[in-house]
């Protein structure tokens, strides 16, 4: 598959999953994100990690506050993403502390303390879609692919999504896409193969 191909294939990937993502109600978001965040927080990698980068939800997403909640209560060190020269410079943050908006309606930290590629045990990542094999079809950007690179090889990268986020079979990815390692749905936990 050409770049070309790729790329209309990921865009026929957001645009059916999105479709299925926006039509949950927020009070439906909730109820389901309360189940991934209990997932999330019995899963072993999480069990005795120091420092996760977890994601500031918005749109149709996963809410990420009641995780972000939890994992501040066990006395881990939460970091948000913040754009910084095209790549994501992750930023400690705790509920109540400042953030500002960014273009496409984020928010990220406005201050907070960077943390180091070997601090991060945890990344908690997004996505519009996931397969059962850890692959993932974002928003376009190459962010995380990118994140992932800079940080310690055994980080644990972990997928939070919506069921309908899950997607059967492979979804489409060039050489540069990674995976994640697990993704947690309110009904389920799959493993998923490590990158060669």
């Amino acid at each position: 598959m050409n770049s070309g191909q790729l790329k209309r294939a990921k865009k026929q990937v957001r645009r059916a999953v999105l479709a299925r993502r926006d039509v949950l109600t927020p009070r439906e978001r909730d109820r389901l994100g309360a189940l991934v965040t209990e997932r999330v927080l019995a899963l072993p990698e999480v069990d005795s990690v120091h420092a996760v980068m977890a994601f500031w939800a918005f749109g149709s997403e996963l809410p990420t506050m009641p995780l972000i909640e939890g994992l501040v209560a066990r006395g881990v060190r939460v970091a948000l993403p913040r754009i910084v020269d095209g790549d994501l410079e992750p930023r400690t943050w705790r509920p109540g502390e400042p953030t500002t908006t960014t273009s496409f309606g984020a928010l990220e930290p406005s201050g907070g303390e960077v943390l180091g590629r070997d601090e991060i045990d945890v990344v908690v990542t997004p996505a519009v879609a996931f397969d059962r094999e850890g692959r993932r079809v974002g928003y376009g950007g190459g962010f995380y692919d990118r994140f992932f690179l800079r940080t310690r090889p055994d980080a644990f990268r972990l997928g939070a999504a919506f069921g309908v986020q899950l997607v059967d079979g492979a979804l489409p990815a060039g050489h540069f896409d990674l995976r994640v390692h697990a993704v947690v749905t309110e009904s389920e936990t799959v493993r998923c193969p490590r990158d060669p």
